[in-house]
């Protein structure tokens, strides 16, 4: 039986994209090899990312180690795929002439079709999970329509395309009678949903019809752009008991000047102000958000407006990346205006700024008992979550082996014990 492995890079709605390929693929009686398995494949597909350097270079790490395999075998096929390949693909065939073949975003069907030979009609619903089976990315839209001065995925994926409801709606009844009991809507601008097909924002209806699906325990929503933010999915957020209490709304900054720079089509006040009405709809809801340091412009008294803002508004969660100039993007031309060295010290000094915020906020969950899905078992310990963290992103919660017969995919109450900057310790309460 041929068999296909995928390598997976980048966002969770590359995420999703391999997860169709692959479940399409098995479906055609292939068998499919785990990315972290040691076995070799007949087809190996690399599922790139182009978003920044960093990103770009992995990519081409992943590339190079496996053309270099296949050759070391000398055979099976290397195929590779995604935002790296859109931006870069001439670059790319003249440079690794090794790859079999390639294929930029938004095409599912060519990759299917290209590993197994022949044409099988590609259904976007079947997939193979690569999480563990209690959860689930679900993706809405691909593309964004914003024109964010940094940001290259309007390049790569091109504008905002909703997905239909019915269809949506079809995929996580599927996924929820698999087994999975978290849902993570993602998308570029999740909040922009139904736009083009419906000419208004539909996704606080689409929420509400996902929680009325039997069997789903969590609906976590991600990326939820700060600009227009439509009330009714704030409404929806504090209604709706299976909506996880978790605000992630990327900011990039906060200083008005940066933002317009930016061309995030919001200002220092305005974006105080959506925080406000989201603490005051959801008062017990963690935030987490994502910052960009030493975007050109960003002078000593910008960046200290950034770092006073964050030590004020105190984020449960943060991630913090030095700007990095993206070819195309309408910021490339400025240039750079601050020096790589005091980009990557800026992040730092937010950094630290984060861990003491994280572990004054852990420490105020000691004693308090959450609910807890259970993720894995890693060593000592099971290792869960509570509603307010994201997998991969977040918090854990850890619990001893020894101190209970826990398994993945279950939820219990659990009692905090113990807490670091960005681990909880608990034990069962109940």
């Amino acid at each position: 039986m041929p068999s296909l492995k995928v390598v997976s890079l980048g966002c969770s709605k590359n995420t999703v994209d391999s997860e169709v390929i692959s479940g399409n693929v098995k479906r055609a009686g292939w068998t499919i090899v785990r990315e972290e398995s040691p076995r070799a494949a007949d087809v190996v597909l690399i599922n790139t990312c182009g978003f920044i350097l960093d990103a770009k270079q992995e990519s081409v790490d992943a590339i190079l180690a496996e053309t270099v395999r296949k050759n070391r075998r000398k055979k099976g096929k290397v195929f590779v795929m995604g935002c790296l390949v859109q931006r870069h693909g001439e670059e790319l065939k003249r440079e690794i002439p090794d790859v079999d073949a390639w294929f930029g975003v938004n095409d599912p069907q060519a990759v299917v079709d290209a590993v197994l030979e022949s044409h099988v009609d590609a259904d976007a619903t079947v997939r193979r999970l690569s999480t563990p089976s209690h959860y689930a990315y679900l993706k809405v839209s691909e593309g964004c329509n914003r024109q964010c001065a940094f940001c290259a995925i309007p390049l790569i994926r091109g504008k905002h395309v909703s997905r239909p409801v019915e269809e949506i709606l079809k995929e996580a009844a599927k996924l929820v009678d698999e087994g999975v009991k978290e849902l993570i809507l993602v998308a570029q601008d999740l909040t922009y949903y139904g736009m083009d097909l419906y000419g208004r924002r539909e996704i606080a209806e689409l929420v509400r019809r996902l929680c009325r699906i039997d069997g789903l325990h969590w609906v976590r929503l991600q990326y939820l752009y700060p600009h227009a933010f439509p009330q009714d999915l704030l409404e929806v957020m504090r209604e709706e008991p299976k909506v996880c209490r978790y605000v992630d709304i990327p900011l990039q900054h906060i200083d008005s000047r940066i933002l317009k720079s930016m061309a995030r089509s919001t200002t220092k006040e305005q974006t105080l102000s959506l925080l406000a009405d989201f603490r005051q709809a959801l008062p017990d809801a963690a935030f987490r958000t994502t910052l960009i340091t030493g975007f050109p412009g960003e002078d000593a008294a910008a960046f200290e407006d950034l770092a006073e803002f964050v030590r004020a508004f105190k984020f449960d969660r943060l991630g913090v990346f030095p700007y990095s100039r993206e070819e195309g993007t309408p910021a490339y031309d400025r240039g750079e205006t601050v020096p790589e060295a005091e980009k990557e010290r800026r992040a730092q000094a937010i950094m630290d700024l984060q861990e003491e915020i994280s572990y004054e906020a852990n420490q105020a969950r000691v004693g308090k008992t959450y609910e807890v899905l259970i993720d894995r078992i890693e060593g000592e310990f099971y290792v869960g979550r509570t509603e307010y963290d994201s997998p991969e992103v977040d918090n854990e919660v850890l619990i001893r082996v020894d101190s209970a017969d826990l398994a993945p995919g279950e939820f219990h109450q659990v009692k905090i014990v113990a807490a670091e900057a960005f681990d909880l310790y608990g034990e069962l309460a109940e």
